[in-house]
């Protein structure tokens, strides 16, 4: 069997989105590579609309933690081979890696107040956004 890839999702906060793709990557990929999620400025929470919005799919994220980069393991991050950010409107982290790096810009769904339903709509909306383009860059590997 190949050796997995080593993919990292990087956002500001480690909340929302970056545990969006974490949990779907892992999912889409499965054994073919191996995933996680960091912020430059954990949170210390995954916003539970994430995780809300992830069980409509059938998948498990409540056991997920906002980390630092720092927190990873050194081996994992030796060893990227994409580091795809997904900030939108505010200062992306940046990570020292040889890895390549892709960015996809998503608009914060947690980022905005409103009615539980439009809070609900905008991370639907992420999700589904960092579903497709997963999948489009699982065709292109």
């Amino acid at each position: 069997m190949a050796k997995p890839i080593r993919i990292l999702f990087l956002c500001v906060a480690n909340s929302a989105r970056s545990q969006l793709a974490e949990g779907l990557a892992k999912d889409i990929f499965k054994d073919k590579a191996e995933v996680q999620s960091a912020g430059s400025v954990p949170s210390g929470k995954v916003q539970p609309w994430a995780i809300e919005v992830l069980k409509e799919e059938g998948l498990d994220i409540s056991s997920h933690w906002s980390k630092s980069f720092d927190d990873l393991s050194p081996d994992f991050i030796a060893n990227l081979n994409y580091v795809i950010t997904l900030c939108a409107e505010e200062v992306c982290p940046v990570l020292a890696s040889p890895a390549k790096r892709l960015h996809w810009p998503i608009p914060d769904p947690a980022g905005h107040l409103g009615s539980p339903d439009e809070q609900m709509a905008r991370f639907r909306l992420s999700r589904d956004t960092i579903r497709a383009r997963l999948q489009a860059f699982a065709l292109s590997l």
